[in-house]
């Protein structure tokens, strides 16, 4: 399963509901830009550190950006950007997701439910 920030947020803010869906899942994957998210979100390098253990402990693996997988944004932008608002970095998330064949766990539905090829779990705090 691929995680959005969202869930990492909600995870290191203390929700267990969150913890507990991350727990449940074996493999733990993030796109290049979810992990990336919250490290630019830090404001000093102990928090950058912070960030880095959290997601070690957690066993997140940090999926490459490909050729394909920006390919796929670029469609999805050029898709769903004027008809709901698809914002370039989430198109990549989802690509990420699409082309490695998983769902997306988010609590941002309405960022990626347009986009028909995508398998989401919702995940409600």
């Amino acid at each position: 399963m691929i995680f959005d920030t969202d869930i990492l947020i909600w995870v290191q803010k203390g929700n267990e509901k969150a913890a507990t869906l991350v727990d449940k899942s074996t493999e733990r994957f993030l796109s290049i830009f979810t992990y990336t998210e919250p490290l630019q979100a830090a404001i000093n390098k102990k928090e950058h550190r912070i960030i880095k253990e959290f997601l070690r402990l957690y066993g997140f693996r940090v999926l490459p950006l490909t050729e394909n997988i920006g390919h796929r944004a670029l469609v999805y932008v050029e898709e769903y950007s004027l008809s709901s608002g698809l914002r370039a970095v989430d198109a990549i998330i989802a690509a990420t997701a699409t082309e490695n064949n998983m769902i997306l766990a988010t609590g941002n539905g309405k960022h990626f439910k347009p986009i028909k090829d995508l398998t989401l779990k919702i995940f409600r705090p």
